[in-house]
């Protein structure tokens, strides 16, 4: 019997399919997808993520290290820190970025705004209080492909 795709393989599979959109859970939620290579393992990862637009530019990104409100950050967030470069499928573009991660006010200010227009992001914050910060990281664009 073949092996079924994961819920990853299957958003991939369908974000590529709709020029950068999907349905179900994550119907209207902008998406990435993130390309990534293991720290130890030296494959490469590709994982859909929620993303915010930096305001001004339509070549920067936030992205969110929720991992659905575990207690541990997500492997490709450990994956993108140290690395520092990534590439990113938005829509139809894939493009290299640096990686940033955001810290202080400036975090908290970017998560706030994720919330307001995605408010499911407040109970990722919720189930991690007191466990972890969740993550947030700029993606700025530094070339194509």
């Amino acid at each position: 019997m073949a092996e079924q795709p994961s819920l990853n393989e299957r958003v991939v599979a369908e974000f590529r399919a709709n020029g950068g959109r999907v349905g179900g859970p994550f119907a209207g939620m902008p998406l990435v997808l993130l390309h990534h290579v293991g720290r130890t393992s030296g494959r490469e990862f590709v994982t859909p993520a929620a993303y915010l637009p930096v305001e001004g530019t339509d070549d920067a990104v936030y992205v969110f290290a929720t991992n659905g409100g575990a207690a541990e950050n997500p492997g490709w967030y450990a994956n993108l820190v140290a690395a520092g470069t990534a590439r990113i499928e938005r829509g139809t573009r894939t493009v290299t970025v640096s990686v940033r991660e955001l810290t202080g006010d400036e975090r908290d200010a970017v998560y706030a705004e994720q919330v307001r227009r995605a408010p499911g992001f407040a109970e990722y914050e919720r189930a991690t209080a007191g466990v972890r910060v969740i993550p947030v990281l700029e993606l700025v664009r530094t070339g194509t492909g």
